[in-house]
């Protein structure tokens, strides 16, 4: 299905479905219980009912108490559930991201809270991926500020990152040490099946696919060739361009020891581009079954 196919979500329907906190505890509690669990006390099939003033639920039987937060983001924050709903949700409105500073500017929570808050969200995005097959691309990338010298590969004070992409699929990107082949090919094992067609540019590091069961096929970058055929890179270099728009107009910069949560941030939003529910719902459930890094 394409983009259009997702259902809309507004700010009128979010303010519905969560109006309280009670609402949004009430939500985490669907997600981590049944209705009706056996008590780790008392042994018996038990309902759980909420304890007024606190945020967990009390078995009718003998009143042994679960906190749905416990082993959450939310457990250890004094924040609203309610206004980390919202960050949530306004974090999955955007296709670009959002900055700490206008999640400031939009609940008037401090900068520290909100940036907190937003890396938080982010740490829960990262995602296992079944091994991917089909046509797919391997490429590498750089990210960092602005410098001068030479730029792309063997570019100074660049973070690498290699990327995988499968055709009209889903992403996997790493934040590497370098682009060399004991950093690169692991993660080509482990994501991609051998004996899959992947396409890469023409760095000697990918020489070695061919040898290691894999139809490989590339393209002279250099030479100024971009297509040969059905041999590109034109998917990767696709993600790449909008990660690095993004970042650039809504961060900024990243923070080498924080590039990879941004980068599962930007992947996650892709790899659920095709998904028929509201963005919210995915980042969300992510939210409730992730903690705290």
């Amino acid at each position: 299905m394409s983009k259009s196919s997702m259902q809309k979500f507004t700010v009128k329907d979010f303010q519905k479905i969560f109006p309280d906190d009670n609402a949004c505890l009430e939500y985490i509690r669907q997600q981590k219980y049944p209705e009706r669990i056996d008590c780790p006390q008392c042994k018996k099939n038990a309902l759980f009912h909420k304890i007024t003033e606190r945020k967990s639920y009390a078995c009718d039987y003998c009143g042994y108490q679960i906190a749905p937060m416990a082993g959450t983001i939310f457990e250890k924050s004094s924040t609203q559930l309610t206004l980390w709903f919202y960050v949530i949700y306004l974090m999955a409105q955007t296709r670009g991201g959002i900055s700490a500073k206008q999640i400031e500017r939009e609940t008037g929570v401090t900068y520290k809270t909100a940036w907190r808050m937003c890396k938080e969200i982010r740490h829960c995005l990262s995602e296992n991926h079944s091994p991917f097959d089909g046509d797919v691309e391997l490429d590498e990338s750089y990210f960092g500020g602005i410098s001068k010298g030479k730029r792309g590969r063997g570019a100074d004070n660049k973070i690498p990152v290699f990327g995988i992409a499968q055709r009209d699929g889903k992403v996997k990107v790493t934040v590497v040490p370098n682009v060399r082949r004991p950093s690169i090919m692991p993660i080509v094992e482990n994501y991609v099946l051998e004996g899959t067609r992947v396409y890469t540019d023409e760095m000697r590091t990918y020489n070695i696919l061919p040898s290691m069961g894999y139809k490989h096929s590339n393209v002279p970058h250099a030479l100024k060739i971009y297509v040969i055929g059905n041999t590109h890179t034109n998917t990767i270099e696709g993600f790449w361009s909008n990660v690095k728009n993004g970042i650039r107009g809504v961060y900024h910069y990243v923070s080498p020891r924080y590039l990879q949560s941004y980068l599962n941030e930007y992947s996650f939003r892709y790899n659920h581009r095709k998904d028929t529910n509201p963005m919210f719902w995915s980042f969300l459930r992510r939210s409730v079954f992730h903690r705290a890094s």
